[in-house]
C-alpha cells in the first residue's frame, strides 16, 4: 500500500490539519458531583425509611436537579456554541438514546409481568395467600375498578393527540419552518401538562389505595410510574420548545429534539398498552 493509500485510510486527526470528527470531552466536575448527589439521595431515603426525617432525601433530590442542570447545559454549549457534535457524535448519541429507551422498556416489562402474574393466575392453587387475599377473582373482592371508556379513554386521547402534535414539531424542524415548529411544541407540552393533571384527579378519586393488595400495588406501581415518564418528557420537551424559540435547532441539526420525540413516543405506547391491560382488560374481567 502505498504512503497515500495509508493515509487515506488512517483516522483525521489534529496533526493532519483535519478537525477531528469525535468529540474530546473537556474535563468536567459532573459524573462526580451526579455520583456524590445520587448517594446522598439513596442515604436520606434510608433515613427516611427508618423514620429520621426527609430533608436529607429532599437535599438529594435538589443536588440531582442542579447536577442535572448544570450537566446539561453544558452539552448544549457543546453543541451550539463549540459546534463538537460532529455527524458521528451524533451517531453515538442516537445509539445511547436507543439503548436508553431500552432499558425503560425493561423497566415497565417487570410491572406489566406483576401484573399479568396477579391476573393470570389470581385462582392458583399454590398461591392459597393470594388467593385468600384476593379471593380468587379479579379485581379482588372490595375493589372498584376504575372505568376504562371515562377519564382513562380522555387521557388516551390526549397522548395519541400530543403524538401527533409532536410528529408535526419534527417535520417543520426538518422543513425549517422554526415559528411553526415552537406552537407545535407548546402544543405538545400543554397537552402532557393536561395528561399530568388529569391522572392526578384519578388518583384523588380512585377507591382504592396504594396498600390495598396486588392489585392497587400493581395499578399504582405501572400507571404512577408512567405518569412520571410523562413529567420527565414534558419538561424534556419544554426544554425543546424553549431551545428552538432560542435558535438552538436548525433543519439540519436538532437531535436534542428528536431524542426527546422518541421519548415521547415511547410513553404513549407505554400508556396505549396499560390502558389495554389494566383499565380495559382488567375492569372487563370483574363483569364476567
Amino acid at each position: 500500500m502505498s504512503d497515500v493509500t495509508a493515509h487515506e485510510h488512517s483516522a483525521p486527526s489534529s496533526e493532519d490539519g483535519i478537525p477531528h470528527p469525535y468529540h474530546l470531552v473537556n474535563p468536567s466536575p459532573w459524573p462526580l458531583l451526579g455520583a456524590l448527589a445520587g448517594g446522598l439521595f439513596m442515604g436520606g431515603m434510608v433515613v427516611y425509611m427508618h423514620d429520621g426525617g426527609w430533608w436529607l432525601a429532599a437535599l438529594g433530590v435538589l443536588s440531582i436537579l442542579g447536577v442535572m442542570f448544570g450537566w446539561w447545559r453544558d452539552i448544549i454549549n457543546e453543541s451550539v456554541k463549540e459546534k463538537a457534535h460532529t455527524s458521528i457524535v451524533k451517531i453515538g448519541l442516537r445509539y445511547g438514546m436507543m439503548l436508553f429507551i431500552t432499558s425503560e422498556v425493561m423497566f415497565f416489562a417487570a410491572f406489566f409481568w406483576a401484573y399479568f402474574d396477579a391476573h393470570l393466575f389470581i385462582d392458583e392453587a399454590r398461591q392459597y395467600a393470594r388467593v385468600e387475599a384476593t379471593g380468587g377473582v379479579w379485581p379482588p373482592e372490595g375493589i372498584v375498578s376504575v372505568p376504562p371508556f371515562g377519564l382513562p379513554f380522555l387521557m388516551t386521547m390526549i397522548l395519541l393527540l400530543s403524538g401527533c402534535t409532536v410528529t408535526w414539531a419534527h417535520h417543520a424542524l426538518r422543513e425549517g419552518h422554526i415559528k411553526e415548529a415552537a406552537q407545535a411544541l407548546a402544543i405538545t407540552v400543554g397537552l402532557g401538562v393536561f395528561f399530568t393533571g388529569f391522572q392526578a384527579y384519578e388518583y384523588v378519586h380512585a377507591h382504592f389505595g396504594f396498600t390495598e393488595g396486588i392489585y392497587a400495588s400493581t395499578f399504582y406501581m405501572a400507571t404512577g410510574f408512567h405518569g412520571f415518564h410523562v413529567l420527565i418528557g414534558t419538561i424534556f420537551l419544554a426544554v425543546c420548545w424553549w431551545r428552538t424559540t432560542q435558535g438552538h435547532f436548525t433543519k439540519e441539526s436538532h437531535f436534542g429534539f428528536e431524542a426527546a420525540a422518541w421519548y415521547w413516543h415511547f410513553v404513549d405506547v407505554v400508556w396505549l398498552f396499560l390502558f389495554a391491560a389494566v383499565y380495559w382488560w382488567g375492569a372487563g374481567a370483574a363483569t364476567h
